[in-house]
């Protein structure tokens, strides 16, 4: 079932792309340098293509970017006060084509929060490492894997809103959950919690000092939650 309603989505968006020609794939790698921010907020819009986001950077940001359309080439826009750094990143052109393949790395020290923007595709999300604040994800058409698995110091909030496809969220087990997973059509699948009311909890952990809040909206598809 989900294959197809993919398939179907696939189709409807080749058949929109009319005698779009496509180049050679071009490779640019962008980088960020540590700043004293205590904080960053990083935007990342992405058409269609493959994504993929994670820790362990020793600047601020390290991109590698691959495309075969100059709609695609991604455009990074920097700022910081000295407290806080905001990062953008988004495509040149207002319409894509062709592949794309972001992937991207982060700081672990500061505090961050991660806002991610997807039109279709494949994004794979390993932000265990990650000091985060906030995470929200949007997707229209695709599939997601966040892994989340860390030792968060601190409690933090999770947003994730699936159009169509399949969404699978990796949790630790060492600390509070509390997990809200809606399907509009579609299943929701969920391992190594518990559920308590409206909520999926992670039993032993109620009273954890440390707790990841998630919010799971899916439109037409299947959310796992996997705490492990």
């Amino acid at each position: 079932m989900l294959k197809s309603m993919l398939l179907t989505v696939g189709i409807v968006a080749l058949a929109g792309c009319g005698n779009v020609r496509t180049g050679p794939m071009e490779h640019e790698t962008k980088v960020l340098e540590l700043d004293k921010s205590e904080m960053t907020r990083a935007q990342i819009k992405i058409g269609a293509g493959e994504l993929r986001i994670g820790g362990g950077a020793s600047k601020l940001m390290e991109g590698d970017f691959s495309y075969n359309d100059p709609g695609s080439r991604p455009q990074v826009d920097y700022h910081s006060t000295g407290v806080r750094s905001d990062i953008d990143i988004h495509p040149s052109g207002t319409v894509q084509h062709g592949e794309s393949k972001w992937d991207m790395r982060f700081n672990d020290s500061g505090g961050m929060d991660l806002v991610v923007k997807m039109g279709a595709g494949e994004a794979h999300l390993n932000l265990g490492s990650l000091n985060l604040r906030s995470v929200a994800f949007d997707l229209g058409a695709g599939e997601v894997e966040s892994d989340l698995r860390g030792h968060p110091k601190h409690s933090y909030d999770v947003r994730i809103n699936g159009g169509v496809g399949q969404a699978t969220i990796h949790l630790p087990k060492s600390v509070g959950i509390s997990a809200m997973a809606v399907g509009g059509i579609g299943e929701i699948n969920v391992s190594g919690l518990e559920k308590r009311n409206d909520r999926w909890i992670n039993p032993g952990h109620e009273t954890d000092p440390v707790t990841i809040r998630l919010d799971v909206k899916g439109g037409v598809g299947q959310i796992d939650l996997v705490a492990e």
